[in-house]
């Protein structure tokens, strides 16, 4: 039941498909399934997993098309024994390792970048020193990784630090650990630190040991995880994320100040940086679009014809509040545009007077091969496009993103500590062949209506 609420907690983090895999010491048990957590696991379900030790995932995908046999944890048996593995990332280096293996006779049965770690733990299985660091030294990209094996967990994260990943232990003293700390907070579990970079923690009956397999790199911590992707009640890379976000607000408010008679959030990723916005310009913050709580997150729907219609089903603007009046609209991110542009239309249609557009980050220019579905540049608004064209395009009276120099003023690790390779193109490790989405689909997927 931990893992499931743990699960629950980090919805947020991907809504394709959920899965657990459990130990009773002996035998690997897991059930996967497409959907949100509250669709693939049922009271029957969960009383079937029941083991001294599991790991659970939510998927959102990055590598791989969005169907069951990609649904994770992972769970395969090789001459080593069972493993499950869950992965929170992207491998940059998946289509060198898989064509290695699958030129060898190696079979595949998944079309994500995660199950290449598999192949290398059988390959490495005899190694006189330590088979999952041998695995791992094999790596490249961004990779927060659980194991579980029949007597033990072990958790890995690649030596740049790129995505989140926390230890915790509960009032039972039992450990823990989870992308987020919100994970945490659910369960009863206490923070106790971030797995390093570069470092596999072992938690087994014995606790907890820790041995590094890669020298320390200098971060490269996601930022966008800040600016969107985590629960803002989550402590990441040592900063609370609600009050970042508010800072970045405020300091949006102090390089592009409007008059205007409310600031409006754009719901959900966007309020807490409007609430700092409001409070450093004095202008009243008011929720003038509605979310429908049934709707999940539009930008980590797998496809833009889902992103366009959960948007459709997701926000109401509230014409009594917004008509006739000047509005600061704050947002996160703009990735695509097109799901922008249809909630701009719905301020017009609704009767605004003025709609100026703040968003708390730069513009997205670059693509993400790091865990961020956006590796195309060509899909992003900004690649070939002038802040006064992309206003044009969403039709809004003004249009500001914050600086980048504005934005890393806001965290509190060294500006170097931080990826921000989509907004400026300053990737930390050379990408010569990145896998794209659907890279690693060896057959043409046939979508039938």
């Amino acid at each position: 039941m931990r893992i499931y609420m743990g699960l629950f907690a980090q919805q947020h983090r991907g809504q394709e498909s959920a899965g657990i895999t459990v130990t009773d010491g002996e035998m690997l048990t897991s059930h996967v399934g497409m959907g949100l957590v509250s669709e693939v696991f049922s009271p029957e379900i969960l009383a079937g997993l029941r083991g001294k030790g599991g790991i659970g995932h939510n998927r959102y995908s990055t590598t791989g098309s969005s169907r069951c046999c990609n649904a994770q944890p992972l769970l395969e048996e090789y001459i080593g024994g069972q493993v499950a593995v869950a992965h929170n990332g992207n491998l940059i280096n998946a289509n060198v390792l898989r064509n290695h293996y699958e030129s060898r006779g190696h079979i595949f049965h998944t079309s994500t970048d995660t199950e290449v770690i598999i192949h290398l733990l059988a390959a490495h299985h005899l190694s006189k020193s330590d088979p999952l660091v041998e695995a791992l030294q094999h790596l490249q990209g961004a990779y927060s990784l659980l194991f579980l094996f029949n007597d033990r967990i072990e958790a890995a994260r690649d030596p740049w630090g790129w995505r989140p990943l926390v230890l915790g232990k509960t009032e039972e003293g039992y450990d823990c650990v989870a992308s987020e700390t919100v994970a945490l907070d659910v369960i009863g579990a206490r923070f106790v630190r971030e797995v390093e970079p570069g470092e596999v923690v072992t938690i087994n009956d014995q606790g907890v040991q820790t041995r590094r397999f890669a020298d320390h790199q200098r971060p490269a911590h996601c930022i966008f995880e800040h600016i969107y992707f985590a629960n803002p009640s989550s402590k990441l890379f040592g900063q609370t994320v609600q009050l970042v976000r508010e800072r970045l607000g405020e300091k949006m408010a102090a390089e592009s100040p409007v008059d205007a008679d409310y600031v409006i959030p754009m719901p959900d990723s966007g309020r807490s940086a409007a609430m700092g916005y409001a409070r450093a310009s004095g202008i009243e913050l008011r929720e003038g679009i509605v979310p429908n709580r049934y709707v999940g997150r539009t930008f980590i729907q797998p496809t833009q014809r889902q992103r366009d219609s959960a948007v459709q089903l997701k926000l109401n603007a509230v014409s009594e509040i917004i008509a006739g009046k000047r509005i600061v609209v704050v947002d996160d991110s703009i990735v695509r545009g097109t799901t922008t542009r249809g909630k701009m239309v719905q301020l017009r249609k609704a009767g605004a007077k003025e709609i100026h557009l703040r968003i708390s980050c730069p513009p997205i220019r670059h693509a993400c091969y790091f865990g961020i579905d956006f590796p195309d540049p060509s899909k992003l608004i900004a690649t070939d496009r002038t802040v006064d064209q992309i206003r044009q395009y969403l039709g809004v009276d003004s249009l500001h993103y914050l600086s980048l120099e504005g934005m890393l003023s806001c965290v509190n690790r060294p500006a170097d500590h931080y990826c921000t390779a989509c907004f400026n193109g300053d990737y930390r490790i050379e990408v010569e062949r990145p896998v794209t989405k659907l890279g690693l689909e060896r057959h043409q997927l046939r979508i039938f209506n």
